[in-house]
């Protein structure tokens, strides 16, 4: 069998074309079998060598394997031979002898057929699984998708796939992430992305395919009470707190301000934004329950036939359920709050957040900084309590660093606020998009704003992360009646 095999390829070696054929393939075949080996054992895990295995060697086999043809259509050409002549030359006869089962030759090469095409079978079946991995999607290429692999590890759809929600299910949605796929892949052999990354809002499969496979619209139900905590910028760092009890519901129920009554499947509403871009909308419109629309439209704009329109769902809100930035002050508010940045360090939220906002031009020139200006500053300002400081700062340091190397990328041009998130209402974002009162009906009335339509205010500011819980203040307290009412929002919270 070795020596069948041998006399073929010392056959098919033509000239230099069919031997380069055969180098190719031979040596992309063995390859390809070799790194499998050792991927199933665990000794190689690169996504780079993956790459390798399973796009260049495939590839490298199939040009082997023209390459072959060529070189024997080359050497027919030159030699004005006919196939069969050639045939004669190069094999021995007792190779082309015809019996039962057709020539020698033609058995062995039936069989190096069989073993091409399961070879490019489980090739590309493998690249495909391959291709669908998270760590393929977050390195491959590795600078160009550093910013989302580095939030995608550190987000609650960590376990998820990429594709589970970039790409969604069915035929025509694994064609077209392909064909988005190899564009992708031009762009950054010849350096043809932008920095930062757009945030793909047109090429996300819908909601209803994606996110409620596993958030299914019938389990939104009650309430959830939310606290956070800022910190201040006066010498003891003061936590103030905020508690809040947000409606977030189904969207079935009648009571007013329900959360997800926007993508509850008995409602709809639909929108269109300046380029098609979600976030500075011309026009919104509700389905009222007699199957009419009512419709708000930015004052001074008239809708044209022209915009795009979108009927909204769980990414209207949700827009960063996965590559999550963080705000800088909150960032440091919350690494205070789990304490791995020191609450009793004299003006330590504020010499953080200065820390953090600092102009760093690289990651190495912002680890140095990180430490240089919020150290520095102590050293300057408290000599004679360094030591004291010390461990605490050392603690500040390291979770300061990392909050910088989660969100700042310098070289994808992704700095604070570069990905904004429509989750809550900052900066007129958000909610506000809609819930304005530049948006109004053609009889005047906007889109309600107020604070308590999708949340009750249980505590604001509060210097007790519990205030609305304490007992009621004594008889002529003029915020006694507001605390009194903070209580019963509680409660009705717990109702069923």
């Amino acid at each position: 069998m070795n020596k069948r095999f041998t006399t073929i390829l010392r056959g098919l070696s033509t000239n230099w074309v069919g031997s380069l054929g055969v180098a190719l393939t031979t040596t992309a075949f063995v390859l390809f079998l070799f790194i499998e080996v050792l991927r199933l054992l665990g000794i190689v895990t690169s996504s780079y060598i993956g790459l390798v295995s399973y796009l260049a060697l495939p590839a490298l086999f199939v040009l082997g394997l023209i390459l072959i043809p060529v070189g024997w259509g080359i050497l027919r050409r030159a030699t004005g031979k006919t196939t069969q002549e050639l045939l004669d030359e190069r094999f021995d006869p007792s190779e082309l002898e015809t019996g039962a089962l057709g020539s020698r030759i033609v058995r062995m090469i039936f069989l190096l057929t069989l073993v091409n095409i399961l070879f490019l079978g489980a090739g590309t079946a493998r690249m495909l699984h391959f291709m669908e991995t998270p760590k393929f999607c977050g390195t491959a290429c590795h600078g160009v998708m550093e910013p989302e692999w580095t939030t995608y590890q550190a987000s609650p759809h960590a376990h998820v796939r990429c594709v589970d929600c970039h790409v969604g299910e069915g035929a025509g949605a694994l064609i077209d992430s392909k064909i988005n796929g190899l564009k992708q892949m031009i762009s950054a052999t010849f350096d043809l992305y932008e920095r930062p990354i757009p945030t793909p809002v047109h090429q996300l499969r819908p909601a209803r395919e994606t996110c409620e496979h596993c958030h299914w619209p019938d389990k939104f139900y009650g309430d959830r009470l939310l606290e956070s905590v800022r910190y201040g910028f006066d010498e003891a760092s003061t936590p103030l707190y905020t508690t809040l009890s947000l409606k977030v519901g189904s969207g079935k129920g009648d009571r007013r301000g329900e959360i997800h009554w926007h993508v509850a499947e008995s409602n709809a509403v639909r929108y269109a934004s300046v380029n098609d871009e979600r976030e500075e909308i011309l026009w919104v419109e509700s389905r009222q329950a007699d199957g009419t629309w009512k419709r708000f439209e930015r004052r001074g704009r008239t809708a044209g036939a022209h915009d795009k329109v979108r009927t909204m769902d769980c990414v209207d809100c949700h827009n960063r359920a996965t590559h999550v930035y963080e705000d800088p002050e909150r960032a440091v508010d919350e690494r205070m709050a789990a304490g791995e940045i020191p609450t009793d360090i004299p003006y330590i939220k504020a010499r953080a957040l200065a820390a953090l906002t600092g102009n760093y031009a690289d990651e190495t020139a912002a680890m140095r900084g990180i430490e240089a200006t919020l150290s520095g500053w102590y050293r300057a300002e408290y000599p004679r309590r360094t030591a004291e400081f010390a461990a605490g700062l050392d603690r500040a340091v390291a979770s300061l660093r990392a909050a910088w190397k989660r969100n700042v990328h310098p070289h994808m041009n992704v700095t604070w606020g570069a990905y904004p998130s429509h989750l809550g209402h900052d900066d007129g974002g958000g909610c506000f998009r809609c819930h304005n009162p530049d948006l109004v009906s053609p009889t005047g009335e906007s889109i309600p704003d107020d604070c308590t339509l999708c949340h009750s205010i249980l505590a604001e500011e509060s210097p007790h992360p519990f205030q609305f819980l304490l007992p009621v203040a004594e008889k002529g307290d003029p915020d006694a009646g507001r605390h009194r009412y903070l209580q019963e929002e509680f409660l009705n919270t717990l109702a069923p």
